[in-house]
């Protein structure tokens, strides 16, 4: 899941070298949020994992 969330928050970070490194954890938090509200991408990152995610 963690590597998943990462990949994805590179690609959104990859075409911003416009931008200072003071200005990057500003930008990484922006993106996370953006993803936190983005249920669709969380959802398809949990189905990469193949977890079984049902109660037993």
């Amino acid at each position: 899941m963690i590597g998943g969330v990462w990949s994805h928050l590179k690609r959104s970070l990859a075409n911003l070298a416009k931008h200072s490194l003071d200005q990057l954890p500003a930008l990484v938090k922006t993106r996370l949020r953006r993803m936190q509200y983005r249920p669709g991408v969380i959802d398809g990152l949990l189905a990469k994992t193949g977890l079984d995610f049902r109660p037993p």
